[in-house]
């Protein structure tokens, strides 16, 4: 499993991509580019059939159906 995080210190920000049994990779970017290596990683919200922290945490659970 891929899991990609946010790391900020006090003058820059990265990225983090970490993959057992991998080095981590950590690379400077900011919040733009972030937000689009989430959204390439589908990582950004929930997803069909996607574990991620939206759907491992119920982060932003979906609205229940009207009706």
């Amino acid at each position: 499993m891929l899991v990609i995080r946010r790391i900020v210190d006090r003058r820059r920000s990265y990225t983090g991509l970490f993959l057992k049994g991998e080095k981590p990779r950590i690379f400077p970017t900011d919040d733009a580019q972030h937000a689009r290596i989430l959204q390439i990683y589908k990582q950004d919200k929930r997803y069909p059939d996607i574990v991620n922290d939206f759907s491992q945490f119920d982060l932003n659970p979906p609205a229940p159906p009207t009706g």
